[in-house]
């Protein structure tokens, strides 16, 4: 990935644009952070340090650190490549799905999710045949509740269907 955008004919976002976008983004995130830790208060009551004073000191490192790699970006002037956009759209065929899966969690339940996400990713890109793709789409979710509910007595995320069968 030592290629720069021009010769490769720009066919992908540059690393510069992507390290100011993150940089960008990450700093926003602190800056909410800070905000929310000083509505909550960033001082030391009776009992100790308030609900903010943490938050705060983490996103002040955290913004800290978003200036230093926005300024080390800005003072390299080669521009390298950061991904071609068939590497991100191969990306994206996993993470869109997968945020749709955890979308889906609250309103399905993690194991009718969880059975959904393996039958598509079996399907589309495992290629595997349909007695195949059900048989481990249901087992894996059967196996995990058993292993959470009954034996970790760890409660999961339930769904529609789990009420319906009295789980």
């Amino acid at each position: 990935m030592s290629q720069t955008v021009k010769e490769t004919g720009g066919t992908g976002p540059s690393h510069r644009s992507v390290e100011i976008g993150v940089a960008g983004f990450m700093a926003l995130l602190a800056l909410i952070g800070i905000y929310g830790s000083i509505k909550v208060g960033i001082g030391w009551a009776d009992d100790g340090p308030r609900a903010g004073f943490f938050p705060f000191y983490v996103s002040i490192v955290v913004l800290i650190a978003c200036a230093i790699n926005l300024i080390s970006v800005l003072a390299t002037d080669k521009e390298r490549l950061f991904a071609e956009w068939g590497q991100l759209r191969q990306v994206l065929s996993v993470l869109v799905p997968t945020i749709v899966y955890v979308c889906l969690i609250p309103y399905l339940g993690i194991y009718v999710s969880s059975a959904l996400l393996i039958a598509f990713f079996m399907r589309v890109f495992g290629r595997y045949g349909w007695i195949a793709t059900v048989a481990v789409s249901v087992a894996v979710p059967i196996l995990t509740f058993l292993m959470f509910e009954t034996w970790f007595l760890v409660p999961l995320p339930k769904g529609p269907l789990e009420s319906m069968l009295g789980f």
